[in-house]
């Protein structure tokens, strides 16, 4: 037992794991988007570093083209061959940007940059001061044969990655530590409803247990009336023991899903709480038929006790609670005080509660919105001022 609620303890709870994971899902994004500007802004170097080395060789090359032009232009009554090289393609334009002639593969040209990169071709433009042959700009060719974007790339990944698990393990201490002091706060407080929760079962249970077991027959009607008293004030009680026990030991565990027998089910809890009804001299209707739901019982007796427990609770003196069942719906109505329609919306909020004569920690119906969130199930509240609810349930 020591063990278990060490691990209780040390581990982290579903809301602090909320939050880490938020922070985490957070600070990944923030880290990924750094990662990718830097990667994007070492490409771009690395571009313009191969770019500038390349720069001297085409530069050489435009050189020797020019040298071939004037040649061409000197003589060309005799020859009118357009040089050509093995190593780069060639173009040239006039001082109006119109072709010449060209031998390029990309015929695009981007006349406002030295050099640039192109589909899978290099570019340099080489301006001339002498129009030899009417050319005033030179383009050189070459092709862009790749490898230095795979080296990019590889670096890109292999950094990056290294960086991103570095910053991702550092993040995940950071929110360790950030969120310390609250697991420690939230430990400490966990600990302390836990025993408490704990300690109050042993009496509550005997109590119900002795209760059942006197006789009421014997009994002067006065007593009769105050063992009733005690016997709703205890059930009131094993209720909120109850929702406080799934809260903070039960909601953690595993499920135990099995079929379960509705109908059976709704008669021996509206049986339990049969007591609170009497003492608002409240009567039952049923119109229950056969049903059944695959579900953990522990949970979905959760679900029952709830709605059981508020139809009654806010319901009005000589009032009805009533129950229809068919398979896959649950109807549970009431001819209570109602609620407004537009605070229907909140009434599944934790410690929300819109008639504060009554009883409770506002915790019921919150219990009830996480289990049938949890199974997929739908639930839907209809009510009316002084008219009474109904809840819907389908499954």
């Amino acid at each position: 037992m020591l063990a278990s609620k060490n691990k209780a303890t040390n581990s982290l709870l579903k809301s602090e794991k909320k939050s880490l994971f938020r922070f985490l899902a957070l600070y990944v994004l923030m880290v990924i988007f750094i990662i990718a500007i830097l990667a994007s802004y070492y490409y771009q170097t690395q571009e313009k570093l191969m770019l500038s080395n390349q720069r001297a060789t085409l530069f050489k090359y435009a050189y020797v083209h020019a040298k071939r032009l004037k040649v061409l232009h000197h003589f060309f009554d005799e020859r009118r061959d357009y040089p050509r090289d093995p190593r780069f393609k060639s173009a040239i334009y006039d001082i109006d940007k119109k072709s010449i002639f060209s031998l390029l593969e990309e015929p695009r040209i981007h006349f406002d940059e030295e050099i640039y990169i192109i589909g899978n071709y290099i570019h340099f433009i080489k301006s001339l001061d002498d129009f030899y042959l009417g050319t005033k700009y030179i383009i050189i060719e070459v092709k862009d044969d790749g490898l230095w974007r795979e080296a990019i790339w590889k670096n890109i990944l292999a950094y990056g990655l290294l960086a991103f698990l570095f910053f991702s393990l550092f993040g995940y201490y950071l929110a360790k530590l950030f969120l310390k002091p609250m697991h420690d706060s939230i430990v400490l407080l966990d600990r302390f409803i836990k025993d408490t929760t704990h300690e109050l079962n042993t009496p509550l249970s005997a109590i119900l247990a002795n209760i059942e077991m006197m006789d009421t027959d014997v009994m002067l009607e006065k007593n009769r009336t105050k063992l009733n008293r005690i016997n709703i004030a205890a059930k009131t009680v094993s209720t909120l023991y109850k929702d406080l026990t799934y809260l903070t030991l039960e909601q953690e565990k595993e499920n135990e899903n099995e079929y379960i027998d509705v109908k059976e089910l709704i008669e021996d809890r509206a049986e339990y709480f049969a007591i609170l009804a009497q003492s608002k001299k409240l009567t039952y209707e049923f119109n229950l038929t056969e049903a059944t739901i695959f579900m953990d019982r522990r949970k979905f007796t959760r679900v029952i006790d709830n709605l059981i427990s508020n139809a009654i609770k806010y319901n009005k003196r000589k009032g009805v609670v009533g129950f229809t069942l068919v398979q896959g719906e649950l109807i549970i109505w009431d001819t209570g005080i109602g609620i407004k329609e537009n605070k229907i919306p909140f009434i599944f909020d934790r410690y929300i509660r819109f008639n504060h004569s009554e009883g409770g920690f506002g915790v019921g119906l919150s219990i009830v919105k996480n289990i049938i969130d949890e199974y997929h199930m739908d639930i839907k509240v209809i009510s009316q001022i002084d008219k009474g609810t109904r809840i819907i349930l389908k499954w």
